[in-house]
């Protein structure tokens, strides 16, 4: 499986950006994907997941901001990401898991700054 992530850029503190993450295969059968990010000198964490059943689940500094969804029909990840603040800059990869294995794609760069 591969994963093409795009959406990435350079914003002003409080302003919006949305990623996309969109596989080569079908997602429908992903026991879930999810968001990371590595920010320099940093280890790469997670920051959103959606389950098969589409649960999802936030680290606590991006709750009631980010809100990652999927769409199976496209086999496509979003991570819509409002109110961006410095510390939000990272590289952000998109992550699938399925039973067979776990795949990562190229990761990118969103910085938020004045």
């Amino acid at each position: 499986v591969q994963l093409q992530a795009s959406g990435g850029g350079l914003v002003q503190p409080g302003r919006s950006l949305r990623l996309s993450c969109a596989a080569s295969e079908s997602i429908f059968s992903a026991n879930h994907m999810a968001w990371y990010r590595q920010a320099p000198g940093e280890q790469r964490t997670l920051v959103a997941l959606i389950t098969s059943g589409g649960g999802t689940d936030y680290v606590d500094s991006v709750k009631g901001r980010f809100t990652i969804s999927r769409d199976n029909a496209k086999n496509t990840v979003y991570l819509q990401m409002n109110s961006l603040k410095p510390e939000d800059t990272a590289v952000y990869y998109c992550n699938a898991v399925f039973v067979e294995g776990k795949y990562w794609g190229q990761g990118t760069q969103v910085t938020v700054s004045s």
